[in-house]
């Protein structure tokens, strides 16, 4: 049975022009030639990232991937001088959300950013965060939602979190954001940022995690990466992320993919609208910028997700009910702080196309869908 790939988000199908062949096998910390060679090698990789995302290179850093680019930072509060609070946006990734039960448990007061029905937090619903205690010390608002695509305004996000909180370190999650938006880090302002390869065609292990300014960490072991992700450098895996960035993140390329993207999710949406039985979470357009045209929300009626899943994929086509990192619970945390109902909850899937999806793909998604209401 041939196989259609609709879970980009949670990773991307790889990109098989990525060439392993000559990457130096040495130890970059090793200061014999051929560790010398490994440690250029790495240093090539994030001048390349670094002129792809515009920002100096020394502001760049290699780790494991986006949870790791997420927890540096956010575990950093700890180190940060006077008391103060922590805050996170209700739609963060796990790797973030979940963590705040951590900070709980060793007394530390935490709060939640609540997000409107699309999904999305504005200025004011931060603001009043924000008023119900001055001493906010981190927040950490993601740039595009992992489960329906709702974009942030980040850029005035950060603005309105400074005018109140100067001090705050202002963390954003860029993960979904990487290749699918155009990425302003330094425009944006804020203090630091994840990025993660195998969202964009890379290996899995490899990420970015972007530092305006450096930061005391938590962990130690080692003196790489300039002390802040200590252990054996991924030279293979950071080669691969530049060429990544290089091949999909260029802001031309971008608004190329972007608008072939909308053109196919006009043809999901139109489709998804004709079926009686389907909901988008939430409403959209097509052309609401508002929103990736990467990942769309839907449900579908008296069909919990995860049978739709399971029905879907016996055809042949591979979606998901959502972050494949929360996929073991039957949660839907951010659908619940969008005020979802329960029952519609849990029968949302996540569709989420990439680069080389084609609108024929789109098409026999929907009559896969159509097939699977015949029967459930």
């Amino acid at each position: 049975m041939k196989r259609y790939y609709f879970d980009w988000a949670a990773t991307a199908i790889p990109d098989l022009s990525l060439d392993f062949s000559q990457i130096p096998f040495g130890n970059p910390s090793s200061k014999h030639k051929e560790g010398c060679d490994a440690a250029e090698a790495l240093e090539r990789a994030r001048m390349r990232c670094a002129a792809v995302l515009e920002l100096p290179p020394s502001t760049l850093y290699f780790t494991s991937g986006g949870t790791e680019s997420n927890c540096i930072p956010l575990f950093s509060y700890l180190f940060r001088k006077g008391e103060g609070r922590i805050i996170i946006s209700a739609g963060e990734h796990s790797s973030i959300y979940e963590n705040l039960n951590t900070f709980k448990k060793i007394g530390k007061i935490t709060g939640i950013i609540p997000i409107d029905f699309c999904g999305r937090v504005t200025t004011e619903t931060l603001m009043k965060s924000i008023k119900k205690s001055n001493d906010i010390k981190f927040t950490a608002i993601t740039a595009v939602n992992n489960e329906i695509g709702t974009v942030n305004d980040i850029a005035a996000l950060y603005s309105a979190l400074k005018s109140s909180c100067p001090s705050a370190h202002f963390h954003c999650d860029a993960v979904q954001a990487a290749g699918k938006i155009r990425l302003n880090l330094a425009d944006w302002g804020i203090d630091s940022a994840s990025i993660s390869a195998h969202k964009l065609g890379g290996p899995r292990g490899i990420g970015l995690l972007y530092l305006k300014e450096p930061i005391e960490v938590m962990f130690s072991g080692g003196g790489q990466e300039r002390k802040i992700r200590p252990g054996t450098e991924n030279v293979a895996g950071a080669l691969a992320l530049a060429s990544c960035l290089e091949n999909h993140c260029l802001p031309e390329k971008v608004e190329e993919e972007a608008l072939k993207a909308r053109l196919r999710l006009k043809i999901l949406l139109d489709g998804l609208k004709k079926i009686d039985r389907s909901k988008l979470i939430p409403e959209r357009e097509f052309d609401d910028e508002k929103f990736s045209p990467y990942i769309v929300q839907a449900a579908f009626h008296d069909i919990p997700g995860e049978v739709m899943v399971r029905a879907l994929d016996d055809l042949g086509f591979a979606v998901s009910t959502g972050s494949a990192c929360t996929s073991s619970s039957a949660q839907r945390p951010v659908l619940a702080a969008m005020g979802i109902e329960d029952k519609l909850q849990l029968e949302g899937i996540r569709i989420s196309q990439g680069w080389s999806t084609s609108s024929e793909e789109i098409h026999l998604l929907l009559d896969a869908v159509n097939e699977v209401l015949k029967f459930l």
